[in-house]
């Protein structure tokens, strides 16, 4: 039931990332070709910034030792996390709150991205972070947000841009596997 449950989460999860990942490329089918012309073209720089000032929650950091977390240390989604994940109950009830809120920081940064996402991956273990991918046109950054949904208020998500065009491993609507 525990591995059940947590397969049920996972997939859950997994469905929204895909989806606010999702491309509609019947509404821009040249603009993929044009961003990988300009991003080939060496004479053109490599500045698109993100404007980390736009993205910023405005809330302050929790201390994570004294939060209220909506998950119980001891609950069975926490311990099956931390099993699944090798990682002890207190990172596992920190990572489950801020994956479930991570759609917040997310979609501030698509925002800014629009084109030149390419993908994204929350990283599991001892320090959780939002990875984005984009097209190598888009300058690297980090950059610590702070969670303002009551869900995991003052939280912070390490987010890092990462221009290397890397496409995750789900499938695009419709596609099909060999």
């Amino acid at each position: 039931m525990a591995t059940r449950l947590i397969t049920m989460m996972v997939m859950a999860a997994a469905s929204v990332w895909t989806l606010t990942g999702c491309d509609n490329n019947t509404e821009t089918p040249n603009q993929a070709s044009e961003t990988a012309a300009t991003a080939l073209d060496s004479s053109i720089p490599a500045a698109d910034q993100i404007d980390w000032s736009v993205v910023d929650s405005g809330t302050k950091p929790a201390d994570p030792t004294n939060y209220k977390y909506p998950f119980a240390i001891d609950s069975q989604n926490v311990r099956d996390y931390a099993e699944y994940f090798d990682v002890d109950a207190a990172t596992a009830q920190h990572n489950l709150t801020i994956s479930m809120a991570s759609n917040e920081a997310l979609s501030k940064a698509l925002d800014q991205l629009s084109e030149t996402y390419v993908s994204h991956e929350l990283t599991d273990g001892n320090e959780m972070t939002l990875v984005i991918h984009t097209t190598p046109n888009v300058a690297a950054s980090r950059y610590d947000y702070v969670l303002s949904d009551d869900f995991a208020k003052g939280l912070i998500l390490p987010i890092l841009i990462k221009p290397d065009g890397k496409k995750g491993d789900a499938k695009a609507h419709g596609e099909m596997t060999e």
